[in-house]
């Protein structure tokens, strides 16, 4: 018998997805006779108690009996259970120095740690993620700071609809002004982005199209690895040779500066891969974004100018490009930057039905037979041990 449990989201401020609805629990149970859920008791969940009582699951506070721990967000150190099999993001496979602590933690309490951001298909492709919903509403946000900025128009929150079908109907009649917008990245992010670029009327245009001439109508530009980095040498792009090889390109993306006015950025990123543009790019005469959707959201990465996650509540600030300093947003001669880091969680309940169908279609059934090459890719530690893949982390994880 595999007992899943449904941890208490504990790292603040406060996440109330979750990684199993009320009823993909009950279906858990009916379908496999091996498998029961339990659900830590909490009352800032999506899903209340009450609902996961009606589907047929208990309620209990102690998971001591559980064998495998599923979250969303990073435990706090005090609420792990030593010896325990956990599922959340942990943010820790690019030595993230926030996190150090919770590492150290896993492996003092002989952890092991399965990190839905590892569930890969053998080419890298991720398996399981928020990033369509990410993409959903990061792409939202930063129309809105848009309106905010120019005063041009005016878009509602997502988390005040709290519903996708919801958030729709809020489009009808919106008439945007010619703006031009630059979409990066290929992945689920940018797909979320992109659905809402068709659901607002934003035509797509290729990218010698988007440089070299203006519209009267508003235009996105979707830029993928091919369009936003080459090879110094050979002037090519190749996708394995990129990752492994990141540092031996150039970005592109500087030639789109002086025709975009809201970037929205969906990119991977690594300390090896080169930013979109620099500060000092953002002092050009011709530097034209007023807005930047971080939806990926790497503090100082892709984008230079994150200085930091903003907040549901206050998704915008404002960035001076001369003292690189945060102003309020919204201000003259600014940038303004939405970069907040739990952007599904203005959908949950809709973010946590796609998350958990994903978790069952690919992952649990793998766990209940014990095992699969994608488990094994994505355990980071087994029993508080690094495993393999990520030995790279050795003082990270054991080091003072």
């Amino acid at each position: 018998m595999l007992v899943i449990g449904i941890i208490r989201e504990g790292k603040l401020p406060a996440d109330n997805r979750v990684a199993l609805t009320p009823a993909q629990c009950k279906w858990l149970q009916k379908n496999f006779t091996d498998i029961k859920v339990v659900v830590q008791e909490c009352k800032c969940r999506c899903y209340t108690n009450e609902e996961y009582k009606k589907a047929g699951i208990e309620i209990r506070e102690s998971l001591n009996e559980c064998d495998l721990l599923l979250g969303i967000k990073e435990v706090p150190v005090d609420h792990l259970i030593a010896g325990k099999t956990y599922m959340f993001f942990s943010h820790t496979k690019k030595l993230q120095p926030h996190n150090r602590k919770l590492m150290q933690a896993m492996v003092e309490k002989q952890i092991t740690l399965i990190d839905y951001e590892c569930l890969e298909h053998e080419d890298g492709q991720r398996i399981i993620g928020f990033g369509f919903f990410a993409g959903i509403v990061g792409a939202h946000n930063g129309i809105m700071a848009y309106g905010k900025r120019t005063g041009e128009f005016e878009l509602g929150r997502v988390y005040e609809v709290n519903d996708y079908r919801k958030l729709i109907h809020t489009y009808f009649g919106l008439k945007l002004p010619n703006i031009k917008i630059a979409v990066t990245g290929s992945g689920r992010v940018a797909s979320g982005i992109l659905e809402i670029m068709n659901l607002l009327d934003v035509i797509e245009v290729e990218p010698d199209e988007f440089v070299s001439r203006e519209f009267t109508y508003p235009v996105f530009v979707h830029l993928k690895g091919s369009d936003l980095y080459e090879h110094k040498v050979t002037g090519k792009y190749n996708r394995d040779d990129f990752h492994a090889n990141a540092s031996a390109y150039r970005c592109m993306f500087p030639d789109y500066l002086a025709h975009t006015d809201i970037l929205m950025n969906g990119i991977y990123w690594d300390q090896n891969i080169p930013r979109l543009f620099t500060w000092e790019d953002m002092l050009r005469h011709d530097f034209r974004i007023k807005t930047i959707a971080d939806i990926t959201d790497d503090t100082g990465g892709s984008v230079p100018c994150n200085l930091g996650d903003s907040t549901i509540e206050n998704p915008v600030y404002g960035i001076d490009p001369i003292s690189r300093q945060v102003v309020d947003p919204y201000r003259k001669n600014s940038v303004d930057i939405m970069a907040v880091s739990n952007l599904p969680n203005e959908l949950a309940c809709d973010a946590s039905r796609y998350f958990g169908e994903q978790l069952i279609k690919y992952v649990l059934d793998d766990i209940r037979k014990g095992t699969s090459p994608v488990i094994e890719r994505a355990t980071m530690l087994k029993a508080g041990k690094l495993t393999d893949n990520y030995s790279y982390l050795h003082e990270y994880a054991y080091g003072n």
